[in-house]
């Protein structure tokens, strides 16, 4: 029997209505007030295209409390680094903006710059597949200007109503709180399976861009399109690019995995001793220019945020560089105290009416509130602008400015009219002069509803082992969810990215392709229809490919910085370990001497060698790269020690150079891989893919080098069946 706190029966409708509640079921969407919503995919806007309202009260409502729900950690991109450097134009881009720190270019502006995961928590590893923040805080004369991007150029949604949504999705479910930093889970591929749009940041996220080698080595995006204004009030839309100078590089998942139990500090660390050791990190600021006639010349809206423009469309220009070089003196102070928003813009640079960079406008001031639990969470040191700052503001928890006077409004005359607002011949900030004529609608502009172009645009744009990577990244996430109808709607949203994708992951997960997927198009919005009977708009691009999308066409002309492990044991070939490592360090690498054990190794002379690290503490997943120089002793050594065999079997795994001395092929020889060694290499220096031997220690050191270049050599995965 079901009875109340008044110990009354419930009766029977009572009861089957309770069960329903129970169930989910009869439950309408509400605000916290109870007012039903009739509306939870649109933000309330001006025109289908145009901005956002600040009456949404929906809007608003949800997002204040999605800013929060965490105290006192980010909401998201808990897990984060940062440094100080500078950034420096090339020339004036006076021609597109007014703003002052793009005009000089002796001047250099001072710069923060926090790297961080979205979905983690502060504690979580660093090599979590997941998006990388990548967000900018300049110094600028005319005050803080904050590019607030991503490594990825575009977003899992296109209206920032259904950020909470996005984020509850990925978070650990909250029943049981896991798991941690992990989007392999139901309720995430739940909330993607019923949002299309979602499409082509998955591609992003499943490929290798979601575990980068290096912060130092990846992309950013500033994601949305924003406007550039000049002296003439003349506008241009822009997309920012940051382009690392020392290419685009990635790990693989089963090395990520791996290197999270070794070091979950991973990328911290190695930001900081970059930095620490002078090898300062370096990037070109690129932008994309688009007229304001070419607006609508394009077969996607340039404000949907889940679609870029392809470089062969409109080339990057790359107008200056950012150049990091100094790590923080107190991480707490600096780096987790740091607050960045979208809305921190300087004359020159606006705002377009994209419906997510609308949201966030609201949504960050709301989260640096409850985050640093004050209004004046800009006069922290890390916040602080370094132009001039006079208004009237007053008080508020922890407020360090103190104010002379009795003046705290304005206009005033008993304090001279002071402060007085700036024309905009001296500098004050005008917002651009946009024509606006709409109704107020809860709508998405049709020109939204393409969700899959660009998406297949990115998997034909990849070459052959990252395509294979994507699908076993799939395989992996989807193979996690526990749900198969979830599974199965995957399935058809990966139907209309790639056939060719999607029947190699409904083999991996044991399932058939959805059928009926080819029936009449139903061009609603997929909220808004039967989910089943949802058919996409399909549009195919121009493009067949785009180079600039794939990691396969970076740079690929320098090791600097990258880390070489040196194996040895007591007896090594002093000579030749010398010689190998000189070369490497001139060609800025950094290098370790890995031994069975800590303390020094006395070399076939008699010479000491410092150890760096032991076996014990160390794996070839920290390193780019291996060398086994000879020895009698020292080659007999490691062919005994089991955790040597498997470093080296580990770095071939994963794809990186190799090379041993031809004196030392009696290591190499009890590996996995050794049976495939010739047997008589002599002083053929290359004798598999990115395994090198010679006789010779100079043209071994030379090969070498050219082969750490390249970063990884992947054909090995396919020739050798290696999972990496």
């Amino acid at each position: 029997m079901n009875t109340p706190k008044n110990n009354k029966p419930l009766t029977e409708k009572q009861v089957d209505l309770s069960k329903n509640i129970e169930n989910g079921q009869d439950q309408f969407l509400t605000t916290n007030q109870g007012v039903k919503i009739n509306d939870n995919q649109n933000s309330l806007k001006a025109g289908a295209r145009g901005p956002s309202l600040l009456e949404d009260f929906i809007l608003r409502e949800k997002i204040t409390h999605f800013d929060h729900e965490r105290i006192p950690e980010r909401v998201v991109h808990a897990r984060g680094e940062g440094a100080h450097g500078y950034f420096q134009v090339y020339e004036s881009m006076e021609k597109y903006t007014k703003a002052a720190f793009l005009q000089d270019s002796e001047i250099k502006t001072p710069v923060f710059v926090r790297f961080s995961t979205v979905a983690g928590s502060r504690g979580s590893t660093d090599l979590a597949r997941d998006v990388r923040g990548f967000a900018v805080k300049f110094y600028t004369e005319e005050g803080i200007y904050d590019l607030v991007g991503n490594n990825m150029p575009v977003f899992f949604i296109q209206d920032a109503i259904k950020f909470p949504d996005l984020v509850h999705a990925v978070k650990p479910e909250p029943h049981h709180e896991m798991p941690q930093a992990a989007s392999a889970h139901d309720t995430f591929w739940d909330f993607i399976s019923l949002m299309p749009e979602s499409m082509h940041m998955i591609m992003w996220v499943m490929s290798d861009r979601a575990i980068p080698r290096s912060l130092r080595m990846m992309e950013g995006f500033g994601v949305h399109t924003f406007r550039f204004i000049n002296a003439a009030g003349e506008s241009h839309f822009v997309k920012f690019h940051w382009k690392p100078l020392l290419g685009v590089h990635s790990v693989c998942w089963d090395e990520a995995q791996k290197i999270s139990g070794k070091d979950p500090d991973f990328h911290r660390r190695d930001l900081w001793e970059a930095i620490d050791s002078g090898n300062f990190p370096e990037w070109e600021l690129g932008i994309q220019i688009v007229s304001e006639e070419e607006e609508h010349s394009f077969e996607f809206d340039l404000l949907d945020p889940t679609k870029l423009i392809p470089e062969e469309l409109v080339p990057v220009q790359r107008i200056g560089k950012l150049v990091l070089n100094r790590n923080p003196n107190n991480f707490f102070a600096e780096t987790e105290q740091v607050a960045f928003h979208p809305g921190h813009i300087v004359p020159g640079i606006d705002f377009t009416n994209d419906p997510l960079l609308q949201g966030r406008l609201f949504s960050y001031t709301d989260t640096q509130l409850s985050r640093l639990g004050s209004p004046n969470f800009h006069e922290i040191p890390i916040n602080r602008s370094l132009a001039p700052v006079h208004n009237n503001q007053r008080d508020g928890h922890m407020r360090q400015t103190i104010n002379q006077g009795k003046i705290s409004y304005e206009p005033n005359t008993l304090g001279g009219g002071c402060p007085f607002q700036s024309k905009m011949s001296q500098g004050g900030f005008n917002s651009y002069n946009e024509r606006i004529e709409a109704h107020k609608v809860r709508e998405r502009s049709p020109s939204f509803f393409d969700h899959f172009s660009q998406a297949t645009l990115f998997f034909n744009s990849q070459s052959e082992h990252e395509q294979n990577h994507i699908v076993d990244a799939l395989s992996f996430e989807l193979g996690k969810v526990e749900t198969e109808a979830i599974r199965k709607r995957m399935l058809k949203m990966l139907w209309y990215v790639d056939k060719g994708l999607a029947a190699k992951i409904a083999y991996n997960l044991g399932l058939s392709i959805p059928s009926n997927l080819d029936s009449p198009l139903n061009h609603s919005y997929p909220a808004d229809a039967d989910v089943d009977s949802y058919q996409p708009m399909i549009v195919k691009s121009t493009l067949e490919k785009s180079e600039a999308l794939s990691m396969v066409s970076t740079l690929k002309n320098s090791i600097l910085t990258r880390k070489v492990a040196i194996l040895a044991a007591e007896g090594v070939d002093e000579k030749a370990l010398k010689i190998m490592k000189d070369a490497l360090l001139a060609q800025g690498a950094v290098v370790e001497v890995i031994a069975p054990k800590l303390g020094y190794i006395i070399s076939e002379n008699n010479k000491e060698i410092k150890v760096d690290k032991s076996f014990l503490t160390s794996a070839s997943v920290l390193y780019d790269a291996v060398y086994v120089p000879g020895g009698a002793n020292s080659v007999v050594s490691l062919e005994a020690e089991a955790d040597a065999i498997h470093f080296l079997n580990e770095a071939f795994k994963h794809c990186k150079a190799i090379a041993a001395d031809a004196s030392a092929l009696q290591v190499l020889r009890g590996t996995y891989f050794g049976s495939k060694i010739p047997e008589n290499p002599h002083q053929t220096s290359q004798v598999l893919e990115g395994v090198l031997i010679n006789e010779t220690s100079e043209a071994l050191a030379d090969d070498f080098i050219e082969a750490i270049s390249q970063h990884r050599f992947w054909q090995r995965e396919k020739k050798n069946k290696v999972p990496a």
